[in-house]
Formats: C-alpha cells, structure tokens, sequence
C-alpha cells in the first residue's frame, strides 16, 4: 500500500502547497466537485467530530458530503506526522496545531494528493475507504479547538460609524482612538459553543428610559453580531510582542463566529468598563476551521487606513479576504428563511495582523487554541449591516421576514444562521454553518 511519508513537512515545498490550491483540480469523491459545496479540495478545513460507530471526538477533514478520519487515516499508514505523533485522536485540535505550520501544511499536501481525482489509493480500495470515510450527516461535531482565552475586536469602521451615529453625535460617530489601534476586550472562552447549540435568552439588569433604578429581568432586544474568528496556531511568550509583519505566521487559520448580545444589558453596564453580562451568555462558532493556506488565493487589500497606523501596527502587502457572508433568520415553525444580512470580510478596516499585534503589544501572551472575534462585521449599505440592532436601527425600521410578522430584535425559538464563503473559479471555499436557537429565559433565582 502507498504510504504518504515522502510528503513529510521536511519536504513540503512550495510548489505543492500552491498545486492544493489549483482551481482545476478535482475530487474523486463526487460532492465535493459540486460548485455550490463548501468542502471542495481546495478547501480542507480541520474540525472535531464524532458518528454512531465510534464516540469518541476526534480530528477530521471536510471534503463534499464526508470527513475524512484523519485518526484512522493515520493508522492505516497514509498520513504523516513529526515524530508520528498521536495528535489525531485527541478531543481538540490544540495537539495538532501545536506541532507548527510546516506540519499543517504537510497534513494539507497529503491529504491533497490522497483526495485528487488521478489517485487510486483510496479510490479502489471500497475497504479503505468505509474506514477513513464518515459521512457528515452521521457526524456529531464538536468544538474544534479547546479555547485558553477568547477576545472580541471591534474592527468594522462603517459598524462603528453606525452605533456611534446612533447613540452619540453623527458627526463625531468615532471616538478618537478608534482610527489610532484596534479596539477590544477579552470575552468569556467557557461560554463558546459550536454551531447547533440552543443559546438561551439571558437575564439581567434592564434600565427602563424612564425608571429610577434598574430592574431584573430576560434580555428584550437579544441580538446577533455577524462576525469571524481567527484561531491562534502559535503563541508568543510573556512580554514579546508579535510583529504585524509576522503575525499570520501565528494564525492557524478562521471560523464563523456570532457573538450574541443582550442590547439592553450591555447598555446599562457597558459605562465605565465596557460589556460584561451582555456578551458573556453565548458565542457561537463554525465546526470547521478554514486554514490561510486554504483561503491565499482570496487575499485581497485591506481598505486605506487615515491617519497612517504607528510604526508597530504596519505591514506591507494585501491582509484583507474576500469573504461573502449572510445571515438569516428562521421563526419557529417556520420552513424558509430570510435572508436578513449580505455582508463581506474585506471591508474590514483593521486586519487580524493588526489585531494580533496590538493584542500583544503590551507583551500579553497568546497560547495555541485562543479565539479572536473580528467585531461584527458590516459593509456600506443598509442591507449588509452585520446586526440587528443597526439593520433596524435600534427597532425603529423593523424587519419584514418570511412567514408574516417583522422583527426589531430577535425572538425565542428563532434561528439565525450565519454562512461564509470565497467565491472561486468553479468552486468555493466555504465555512459551513454556524446555526443558533434561541430558548425561553431561565429566571434562576435573581432578584426581583
């Protein structure tokens, strides 16, 4: 049997790494040649996930309608790693992704040349493939990564003009720190769940306009925040910074990410430290983590930043992705969604290299595994608003959805549904889904 030691991260060159990415190259797995699938082979993305047959989490790769059991794969002697560690078979990626970027990129070039359409190994070996093939819809999947920390940026200028505009001066929307380094805070790791799992509606401190003192209660204007995450592939040790110049090098590679928020919440505690209760509850992530080495042949330029950035946040080149995304919304009972958001990554005005060297600017650590929201992510016009609260401007122009009815904020039993994708010759490189419900509150035993 053919063994893909040869393509050992020692040999991995760039040539092969490039041909992964060949828009003419094609499957023998017949789904992941349709041009509408997310998982073609140009894609590749690494998640977590479980089937009927055996419970245990473990790594895989999307490709079509299948997962790719990189743990079996392994042990029939068709995939290589540094040392042949036992990475695969673990409940997390963080092993895996811990061994280095020319392992990752081993892994891809193997897998490549075992997916391509002209290669027998598993094509006619029926045997072969029942052992290292699971299709998706027996798959249970997990959250991909065993999250240290999480961070959530606030990157999107026309987002920031809007809830500026919204809430302050029109005329002066933007703090003055805002065009001077990315603004951030550290959210809540232990709360990230991945896409499908019930998000229930939080309880909190709600000021009423006109009410002396706040009162306790569920959450009246839930919202989404249309967002990606970028997942941290190498550290930095306490006290050194990461250069914007070498970030990427650090960056495994991106999920979708909806960070739920409680409006109402937020605003009566966000003065003087910011969100805490309001973002705390639930962030939703994608299953599959879309590596960079997928998504080069979608690097775009970052749009013009003014003032100049200091010296520290400056880097030469593209850094932006051309990555269309959308939002709908699904009632309860309900069959068809509605398209609500149709948005795109590249208007982003800070870039996750820019993210990650003001995140540790200070010579704050990063650890493999850490997860950093991009801030809701909204594009130029009215329809591509990346959130609820500006789609509707903050309830004043309510949504028309599918079914009857409009919605200012979302309702329980909705569900919203976020999806990405960069558009090929021919082929896409998608996300997948990242799928939220919302539940009743639970009232616990707060206060009255």
């Amino acid at each position: 049997m053919t063994t893909a030691s040869h393509l050992s991260a020692q040999s991995t060159q760039p040539a092969q790494l490039a041909a992964t990415r060949d828009p003419a190259k094609r499957s023998w797995l017949a789904a992941a040649n349709d041009a509408a699938c997310d998982f073609p082979i140009q894609n590749l993305p690494f998640g977590i996930f479980s089937d009927p047959l055996n419970d245990a989490p473990r790594a895989g790769v999307a490709i079509g309608d299948a997962i790719v059991d990189l743990a079996a794969l392994q042990a029939a002697g068709l995939l290589s790693v540094a040392g042949d560690a036992d990475v695969f078979s673990r409940p997390a990626l963080n092993a895996f992704i811990a061994l280095g970027r020319d392992e990752w990129r081993s892994v891809r070039v193997q897998l490549s040349a075992l997916l391509d359409a002209e290669c027998p190994t598993l094509r006619e070996h029926a045997a072969l493939r029942a052992r290292v093939l699971v299709p998706m819809r027996d798959a249970t999947m997990h959250l991909p990564v065993d999250i240290p920390g999480y961070t959530d940026f606030y990157s999107s200028k026309e987002h920031a003009t809007n809830v500026g505009s919204m809430f302050r001066d029109p005329k002066n929307a933007l703090l003055p720190n805002w065009s001077e380094m990315p603004i951030g805070y550290n959210g809540r790791a232990s709360s990230v769940v991945v896409t499908g799992t019930p998000v229930r509606r939080p309880m909190g401190q709600l000021k009423l306009p006109d009410a002396e003192r706040p009162i306790y209660g569920a959450c009246r204007k839930l919202d989404i925040e249309l967002e990606t995450g970028f997942i941290i592939g190498r550290g930095n040790a306490l006290g050194e910074p990461v250069a914007c110049d070498e970030a990427e090098d650090h960056i495994f590679g991106m999920v979708l990410l909806n960070d739920w928020s409680a409006r109402d919440i937020q605003q009566w505690e966000y003065v003087p430290l910011g969100p805490f209760n309001a973002k705390t509850f639930a962030t939703t992530i994608s299953a599959w983590v879309v590596t960079l080495d997928a998504l080069e042949p979608f690097r775009v330029s970052q749009p013009e930043q003014s003032p100049e950035p200091l010296a520290y946040l400056r880097h030469e080149g593209r850094h932006a992705f051309d990555i269309s995304l959308e939002v709908t919304l699904r009632p309860e009972g309900v069959d068809k969604p509605t398209t609500i958001c149709r948005t795109n990554f590249k208007y982003m005005y800070w870039t996750m290299a820019q993210q990650l060297a003001h995140h540790t600017v200070s010579g704050c650590n990063t650890r493999v595994g850490d997860l950093m929201g991009s801030g809701t992510i909204s594009g130029p016009t009215p329809d591509s608003f990346g959130s609820l609260l500006e789609l509707t401007w903050n309830g004043a122009r309510p949504l028309s959805i599918e079914g009857g009815g409009t919605r200012t904020f979302i309702v329980d039993g909705d569900e919203l549904a976020l999806a990405g994708w960069c558009q090929g010759a021919g082929y896409r490189v998608g996300f997948g889904a990242c799928v939220g419900k919302i539940l009743p509150a639970s009232a616990g035993k707060g206060g009255a």
